[in-house]
């Protein structure tokens, strides 16, 4: 088995939190000679991503395997001691626990808040999705694509005009009013490499049978990258499945924050998983998921769709997701996002907001 890009959480670490035993369970700011607190996140903001950040994490591990998949290959494996390729680190320093990595978990929890979630607050499977969304328009080296679907299906229209429009070839040295269209009828037709991902509710309140074949089905798609789930509060990363047990890897780790070194390498064993996966029948499942998949060429997504066609589409009376060749005309016009028209980077946006973590004793949470 592949070895995924880890860092994790839950356990509640007792000193990151504003110790007002006198004061009641309350979601009421208190002021204290002059200063606001929150009782439920302290001062400064969190030191640890322990209680809150597990979804944060999943989702950094399924993008993660995109990246891999991108860079060094599907059939990549990390050997402990094994000197990796530059690449590889490249890849590693997306995910390092400091405000001006990409995907960190400060981007993440900061991008969250125009989700309406607030830090520290924890993240459903879609709203992940739509943070690494957002994210990688800023990522230039990467350049992914990253398409979210909507209402259950999967435009391929849509897909391909994403794919083809290259937002930072044409994201500098022109005028703020040129239009998303005609950046894009601008730019080259090359494919960039895209991150599929397709949230689904698969019941009410327990997965409906009816949906476990086509769900399965999924995993066996050579584009796979496994689907964000779990149970209420509580996210995994589920990579596979055997018989009616899914295969996850479970983020609930604590962990110390890794530094980078002089060398400007890292201590990289903790953000791979030490542990065996972990098992749990399908039934018991949260409704709520996301689907992932990985495209680097068109003819990847090609045969992607083919299979969904053939696997889930015919197969199934009741889909649990459609595969829509052109744009519904009742939705609005389909725009391929690029990246905000702002003087900073994500990164530095998030550097001139107050001091939301505590960099130094900030804990990761890994497998």
């Amino acid at each position: 088995m592949e070895a995924g890009f880890a860092s994790y959480e839950d356990q509640i670490v007792e000193s990151d939190y504003l110790e007002l035993e006198e004061l009641p369970d309350t979601d009421e700011p208190v002021y204290i000679l002059g200063k606001q607190y929150d009782t439920k996140t302290g001062g400064t903001g969190p030191s640890s991503d322990a209680g809150w950040g597990c979804m944060l994490r999943c989702g950094q591990m399924m993008l993660a395997q995109a990246l891999i998949c991108q860079h060094l290959g599907r059939e990549w494996r990390w050997e402990k001691h094994k000197k990796q390729a530059e690449e590889y680190h490249q890849i590693l320093q997306c995910f390092l626990d400091r405000k001006n990595s990409c995907y960190s978990i400060h981007q993440m929890a900061q991008m969250g808040v125009g989700e309406g979630k607030s830090i520290g607050e924890w993240f459903g499977p879609n709203t992940v999705a739509q943070v690494l969304k957002k994210l990688a328009l800023f990522d230039e080296w990467n350049s992914l694509a990253v398409y979210v679907s909507m209402d259950n299906t999967v435009v391929i229209e849509d897909i391909r005009k994403m794919c083809r429009y290259h937002p930072h070839t044409w994201g500098t040295g022109h005028s703020a009013s040129y239009t998303h269209q005609s950046a894009w009828s601008r730019g080259s037709s090359a494919w960039r490499p895209l991150l599929l991902v397709v949230p689904l509710r698969l019941g009410i309140n327990q997965i409906n049978p009816v949906y476990i074949d086509a769900f399965k089905e999924c995993f066996k798609m050579p584009q796979s990258l496994g689907a964000l789930g779990g149970k209420p509060n509580n996210a995994y990363y589920f990579i596979g499945f055997s018989g009616d047990e899914l295969i996850y890897l479970d983020p609930h780790t604590t962990q110390t924050f890794v530094d980078t070194e002089d060398a400007g390498t890292v201590q990289d064993q903790t953000y791979h998983c030490q542990k065996n996966p972990n098992r749990m029948k399908i039934l018991n499942l949260d409704p709520s998921v996301a689907l992932g998949f990985f495209c680097k060429e068109e003819s990847d997504f090609d045969c992607w769709c083919t299979t969904v066609e053939k696997e889930i589409l015919q197969k199934h009376s009741l889909r649990m997701f459609e595969l829509a060749p052109k744009h519904p005309p009742h939705w609005p016009p389909f725009i391929p996002p690029r990246k905000p028209e702002v003087s900073t980077t994500g990164a530095e946006l998030i550097e001139s907001t107050d001091k939301l973590f505590e960099e130094e004793e900030f804990e990761i949470l890994t497998v």
